[in-house]
This record gives C-alpha cells, sequence and structure tokens, in this order.
C-alpha cells in the first residue's frame, strides 16, 4: 500500500477475502494479530489470521499483504499454510481487544472499545493501530447498547488494553460475525480463549447459541454448557435439534442430565430421554423427533407451507411423512413418505395419501451404523423415516448426523491436501 494510504478501521477487514495476485481467492480474514508494546506505543499489527478454504487458520504476515482495497486482500502469492497458533506476547484484535472497556487518560472516564484502526507507516512495510473508536457510558448489553457519546481517539489517550478484564462484552465481536453461519461461527469460538468463548456463548441468544452448539466438538460443547446457569442450559438444549442435545446430555454425569432434564418442558424432557433410551450409532440413536408429520387428508398445499418452514434444514424439508393420528412421534400407523419433488410436480388441493412412496421400507431404530449409510446410498436418500415394530413413525434420520458418526471425531480440526507446510497459492 502507497505511503499516505487511509487508515483501514478493522471491522470493515472480518471476513474480507484474500486474493493471490493471479486473482484466484485463498481464504477470508477471520483476525488481526497485533503485539502491545510499552511507553504507549502503538501496537504493531503483525498480520492476519486467514482461514482457508479447507477451514485450517494460518497467519499472513502483513509484510506479505502487497495491498488492502476495495473490500480485498492481495498478497505476494505464497503462503506459510502451519496452522495458527497465538503466542504469549500476541493479542487478536476481533477476539481479545473489541469490547473491552479502557480509560480514558484524560478524564479517568472508562469507554468501551467499537472499533480500531490501522495505518501503514510511510516508506515501510511496517503497520500499526493508530486510533480507537469508543463509546462512552455504562456498557450495553447483549440485547441492548448503552447509549452514549461515541467518539474517536488516538491509541495514546486510553490505557487498560495490557490488562485482563472480567467480564470482556462481546457485541462488537458478535456484530463483527452476526452474517457468519453457524457453522463458521463455531469455528470462531473454537479458537477463542476459553474465558473469551464463555463470554461470547453468554452473549448469544438461546436459538443462535443452540446452531452453534451442534457445530462445535464435543469437549467445546460440554465446556460452554457447564458454564451456563442450569436454567438457560435446559432452554438452549431445548432449542437444539433433538438428536443432537441427546448427544449433548449423554456426555454429561448422570445427576446432572437430570437435573436438565427436570428444568425442560415435559414434551421435549420426553424427546430426550426416548432418544437417551437407544444405542449410540443406531437409527434410533441418531434421528431427529421432528420431522414433518401429516395426515392422509392433507393437502400438497398443507405439505408445501410445512416445507417452506425457514427453521428447517434442507434434509428435513425435503420430504414429509404421512401418518395416522397421532401426528406428532410417536405417530400412529406410517404410512409413506412423499418427497418435495413430487410435491412440486402435483395440483395444489391434491391428497397427499394419493402420491405416496410406499415401497420405500423404513429404518428400523436399532439399524446400525453401516446399514443406515448403505440404505442412503442405495436410495440416494438425504432423510430416512424411523418406523417401530407396531408400525409407528418415531423419528427421521438425516444425511449430516450419518456423516457426522461417520468421519473421524476431530473431523473439524482436520484439513486435506495440505501436505506441504509452503505452496504457492497460484497452482504453480
Amino acid at each position: 500500500m502507497a505511503a499516505g494510504a487511509p487508515r483501514i478501521f478493522v471491522s470493515h477487514l472480518s471476513g474480507v477475502a484474500v486474493f493471490d495476485p493471479a486473482g484466484d481467492q485463498v481464504g477470508r480474514v477471520r483476525d488481526l494479530v497485533v503485539m502491545l508494546r510499552m511507553a504507549q506505543r502503538p501496537p504493531r499489527l503483525l498480520g492476519l489470521v486467514v482461514e482457508l478454504a479447507t477451514r485450517r487458520r494460518i497467519f499472513l504476515p502483513m509484510t506479505r499483504v502487497t495491498a488492502i482495497q476495495s473490500g480485498q486482500v492481495i498478497t505476494t502469492g505464497v503462503l506459510n499454510v502451519r496452522r495458527f497458533e497465538q503466542r504469549p506476547t500476541e493479542r487478536l484484535v476481533f477476539g481479545e481487544l473489541l469490547d473491552r472497556r479502557v480509560t480514558l487518560t484524560e478524564t479517568g472516564e472508562e469507554v468501551t472499545v467499537l472499533d480500531l484502526s490501522v495505518h501503514q507507516l510511510p516508506a515501510r512495510r511496517e503497520w500499526e493501530i493508530d486510533r480507537v473508536f469508543v463509546r462512552k457510558g455504562r456498557k450495553g448489553s447483549a440485547f441492548r447498547r448503552a447509549k452514549g457519546e461515541a467518539l474517536t481517539v488516538e491509541w495514546t489517550a486510553v490505557t487498560g488494553f495490557s490488562l485482563e478484564e472480567q467480564g470482556q462484552g462481546a457485541e462488537n465481536l458478535l456484530a463483527t460475525f452476526e452474517q457468519l453461519r453457524p457453522a463458521d461461527l463455531a469455528n470462531v469460538l473454537h479458537h477463542l480463549s476459553p474465558k473469551r468463548r464463555a463470554e461470547v456463548a453468554a452473549a448469544l441468544d438461546d436459538d443462535r447459541l443452540a446452531d452453534v452448539l451442534e457445530e462445535l466438538p464435543e469437549d467445546d460443547q460440554i465446556e460452554i454448557l457447564g458454564k451456563l446457569k442450569e436454567e438457560r442450559a435446559a432452554d438452549v438444549l431445548e432449542a437444539m435439534d433433538p438428536d443432537d442435545a441427546a448427544d449433548l446430555l449423554g456426555e454429561l454425569p448422570t445427576d446432572e442430565q437430570e437435573r436438565l432434564l427436570s428444568l425442560m418442558q415435559p414434551g421435549d424432557a420426553a424427546d430426550m430421554r426416548r432418544l437417551m433410551s437407544y444405542e449410540d450409532r443406531t437409527a434410533g440413536g441418531l434421528m431427529t423427533t421432528e420431522p414433518i408429520v401429516l395426515r392422509p387428508d392433507a393437502t400438497v398445499a398443507d405439505a408445501l407451507a410445512r416445507v417452506r418452514n425457514p427453521d428447517l434444514s434442507p434434509a428435513l424439508a425435503a420430504q414429509v411423512y404421512v401418518c395416522r393420528p397421532p401426528d406428532e412421534t410417536p405417530t400412529g400407523k406410517y404410512l409413506g413418505t412423499v418427497h418435495f419433488q413430487r410435491l412440486l410436480r402435483e395440483p395444489p388441493p391434491s391428497l397427499v395419501s394419493s402420491i405416496l412412496d410406499s415401497d420405500l421400507q423404513p429404518l428400523d431404530p436399532d439399524a446400525d451404523l453401516p446399514a443406515i449409510a448403505g440404505f442412503f446410498a442405495t436410495y440416494d436418500m438425504v432423510a430416512a423415516p424411523v418406523v417401530d415394530e407396531a408400525g409407528s413413525l418415531l423419528g427421521a434420520v438425516t444425511v449430516d448426523d450419518v456423516l457426522d458418526h461417520m468421519l473421524p471425531e476431530d473431523w473439524r480440526e482436520t484439513e486435506f491436501h495440505l501436505d506441504e507446510e509452503e505452496v504457492a497459492t497460484d497452482g504453480s
């Protein structure tokens, strides 16, 4: 970047694409790494944490950044793909500096850090933080931002960045990542310190936290759940998909399981207990108890209205299950499945009972993982009904749950095709 280039606020760099000189995207910016210095000297910007397409996070030194412009970062074309590991002298801007409570040197007033600006030093390829965007007034909450004057001050006009803060806020970090999918936000949380991870989890609403927990490794799930108040932990478990919540509950001590189940709504607790009664890695243990269930006299229009529910996963929305009453699992007699594509080809007033796929054999709740995987591969399915000996629909297994259990336990940490530590991103 040329000397005299304007400053850049770090919030504008979150998620920005990183390109090589040939114009090929190599990843996205997930954080900035700075080193705090003594005597109130502005911190040096050491580099960027870049997430590759494989979800590996690497360190991109600023010396390999040739330009930051038009919402993109351009690199020299060569990346060290060794996994990023934070050093004791380093600080993550998004993860550790935003939302801090710092003090204005001149007045002694506490303010909240909303953003930071960086700029490149003249005639050098060195960057530093020069200004801090803060808000006066009491600290806000995850749901209500505290009102107060906002102002931009020089780095030297504040103190407190070098101190470990108790109860650091998370509003601005969340705002930075609000557009991320749950799986990507889970990846962000996984790479935060335990203290910061707990603060961010506490600031998320129940539904968002439930979605994120479903994407986290088991150890992170247990850690986060254990730091929530029991009433809230029960609410978050209720908001999770039943099969994922049951898996998480199954990893907890028995007395803790019972305390959380007693705080849940009776219907949700009953679903949890039913799912936990099945062996792990069986259709009963993998299924969700909340598929789309319709009675025989429901119309195609009724089915399409249910499929449009934005809270449904694509796999659960791919088909509906027709059963005699009751139409909540476990249901009355299971009659058959209607696939989404068939619904699109039929007139809206048609009855779903007239277009059933009744030839497809449902899964037995005791079917093991190889049998389930074979079923999905043989019939090209993304979801399958689970039916008991009495012919009642118990739930549905989706392909994502099958994959979760077939992949290695550390699959979220595994990247592929990264055998070389130094690779040229232009393909050479």
